[in-house]
């Protein structure tokens, strides 16, 4: 099987697996992209933490699940946000203001919502979750 998009996969997986009350999930095929959303994911107590396991080939994530996900995803296709326009994408994507976060790919790297608009800084928002 071929992934297109590996983090919308991952993404699906990690919803898939809090929906049926997992408490692990693998997302295989690994990349950086994918554990730096993890980590901002991590930060924001979405998961209990997460592992890279090098099995020989492209590696996969072991992501502990704690229950906190409602609901995560890509977002497609992946728009460009001023640091004054979060506001707007918080809208569309998240069900309430200050509930949930924007993944948001920066020149400083990859953040969360709260804190590219703490630095003053824009980007791509490439997922969400609450």
């Amino acid at each position: 099987m071929t992934a297109n998009d590996p983090l919308s996969n991952a993404l699906s997986g990690i919803s898939n697996a809090e929906s049926v009350g997992h408490l692990t999930h693998e997302v295989s095929p690994a990349s950086n992209e994918i554990g730096q959303v993890l980590e901002v994911f991590y930060d924001r107590g979405y998961v209990d933490g997460f592992e890279f396991v090098d099995d020989g080939r492209s590696g996969q994530f072991e992501v502990e699940l704690k229950g906190a996900i409602n609901e995560c995803g890509p977002v497609k296709p992946r728009y460009s946000a001023g640091a004054e326009e979060f506001e707007k994408w918080e809208k569309r994507f998240l069900p309430a203001r200050d509930y949930g976060t924007l993944v948001v790919t920066t020149s400083h790297g990859i953040m969360s919502h709260y804190e590219a608009r703490d630095q003053g800084i824009g980007g791509q928002v490439i997922a969400y979750v609450y």
